[in-house]
C-alpha cells in the first residue's frame, strides 16, 4: 500500500486534487478505464473541468497506490487490480477486519450496535424477496458500521480503500441468494459476539467471513473474470489490423 501521510489524504479528499483522485480512482476501480489504457491528462482535465495541475497529482498519489504506472516521456498507464491482487486484499482483509471486530467489541456504541441488528434483520427481509441490490447494499452498510465501531481512524481508512479495491468483482459474484442470505448469518454471529463482548469470537468469526467471502468469489467465476477481460483487451487490441 501508498505509504504517503494518509491523514493528509483523508483531510485533502474535498480538495480539487482530492476530487480529481477518487474520481479517476473509482472510474479506474469501476473498469471505466482498462489495464494498460493509457490516462491523458488533457482529455481528463476537460472532461472533469479542471487544468491539468490537478490531475498530474492525482496520477502521482495513484501511482503511490499502485493503480497506474507513470512512464517518463511517454505517459500514465492503467495497472488496476488483478485477481492476485484480489487474493492478496482478501487474504489481508481477514487479518485487519478480524482486528476491527475485535476492537469494535470494546468501543462499539449502543447507537452503531442498534443499526448493525437492523441492518442484519433488513438483509433478512430483502432475501426473502430475492432482492439482490438492496442486500449487497446492505452489505456494504454492515462492513461501514463495523469500521467506524472499531474507533480507529487509521484502521478505518485502510479498510474502506481495501473494499473499494474489490467491490467491482464483489457486485459480480455477490449476486446469489445462497451467499447473500450466508453472508448476512456470517454478519449475526460477528454482531453477537461483539454484542456478548467476546473479543476472541468475535475476531475469529470476522476472519472466517472474509476468507468465505473470497471463497464464494474463486466458486463463482474470479478467475474467469480476470481471464474473460485479459481475452476482451487482446481482442480489442487486435482491432484494425491484418
Amino acid at each position: 500500500m501508498a505509504n504517503y501521510d494518509i491523514k493528509h489524504e483523508v483531510n485533502d479528499k474535498y480538495s480539487l486534487r482530492g476530487r480529481v483522485f477518487q474520481k479517476l480512482r473509482e472510474d479506474i476501480l469501476s473498469g471505466k478505464y482498462k489495464e494498460h489504457e493509457e490516462l491523458k491528462e488533457v482529455a481528463i482535465g476537460e472532461e472533469l473541468g479542471v487544468s491539468r495541475t490537478p490531475v498530474r497529482e492525482a496520477f502521482r498519489q495513484l501511482e503511490l497506490e499502485g493503480l497506474i504506472q507513470i512512464v517518463p516521456n511517454k505517459g500514465a498507464y492503467v495497472t488496476g487490480i488483478t485477481a492476485k491482487d484480489v487474493k492478496d486484499i482478501y487474504m489481508i482483509r481477514s487479518l485487519l477486519e478480524g482486528l476491527c471486530a475485535r476492537l469494535a467489541t470494546e468501543t462499539i456504541t449502543k447507537e452503531q450496535l442498534e443499526e448493525m441488528e437492523e441492518n442484519i434483520y433488513l438483509a433478512e427481509f430483502h432475501a426473502s424477496k430475492g432482492h439482490m441490490d438492496q442486500m449487497a447494499e446492505l452489505d456494504n452498510r454492515f462492513h461501514d458500521i463495523l469500521y467506524e465501531a472499531c474507533d480507529s481512524k487509521m484502521l478505518e481508512h485502510t479498510l474502506r480503500d481495501y473494499h473499494q479495491y474489490v467491490l467491482r468483482v464483489r457486485q459480480k459474484t455477490l449476486s446469489t441468494n445462497t451467499r447473500g442470505r450466508a453472508s448476512n448469518d456470517e454478519h449475526r454471529q460477528i454482531m453477537e459476539a461483539i454484542k456478548a463482548g467476546d473479543a476472541d469470537k468475535a475476531e475469529q468469526l470476522a476472519n472466517s467471513h472474509m476468507l468465505n467471502a473470497f471463497d464464494n468469489m474463486v466458486k463463482n467465476g474470479l478467475y474467469e473474470i480476470y481471464n474473460e477481460e485479459a481475452e476482451e483487451r487482446q481482442v480489442n487490441s487486435g482491432d484494425g489490423k491484418n
